[in-house]
């Protein structure tokens, strides 16, 4: 059955796409999966776990407990099937946390000595944008090394995977 929420289609598209990049990544050589390019974070692995602490540092802010500060450099070293292992888990927890409260509720986060404010609907919008300026910066990367068959990443691309044409 279609979705036709806009919040459900994004949660359950954002989950999806950022998979299809992952097993994208499968067939790289270590050196693929981390050399550097002047994009994103610098290279698929970063990227990806980028996204991946991104979406974990969010979800706490949601459920009001101490931000974790894993989106960023220095990034532990994971292989693509332990990244969508953290993926996995980290998308499970922003899903669940996603219709847990009003979307008007506010979410505070301190950084740099100043308390910002959001709702709720502000800070899931920035998660799943994010995970799409992303995943574009990931299918360039994965162009640039080489890879001729691109992962589909597109809402129309997921809803094809969904329900075949």
């Amino acid at each position: 059955m279609a979705l036709s929420d806009p919040l459900d289609i994004l949660l359950a598209h954002d989950r999806w796409a950022t998979r299809q990049v992952l097993d994208a990544c499968r067939p790289l050589t270590h050196s693929q999966f981390h050399h550097r390019f002047e994009m994103g974070v610098g290279s698929l692995h970063d990227t990806l776990a980028h996204m991946n602490g991104a979406m974990q540092g969010w979800t706490d802010r949601m459920i009001g407990r101490e931000f974790r500060r894993l989106a960023f450099p220095p990034f532990e070293e994971k292989n693509v099937d332990q990244l969508l292992t953290t993926h996995a888990q980290a998308a499970d927890e922003f899903v669940s946390e996603a219709r847990r409260l009003p979307l008007d509720q506010t979410v505070e986060r301190a950084r740099d000595g100043k308390v910002y404010r959001f709702t709720r609907g502000a800070v899931l919008m920035q998660v799943l944008t994010h995970g799409v300026h992303h995943r574009a910066q990931c299918l360039n990367m994965l162009r640039q090394l080489g890879i001729e068959k691109l992962p589909p990443v597109s809402v129309i691309e997921w809803v094809w995977h969904l329900d075949p044409p």
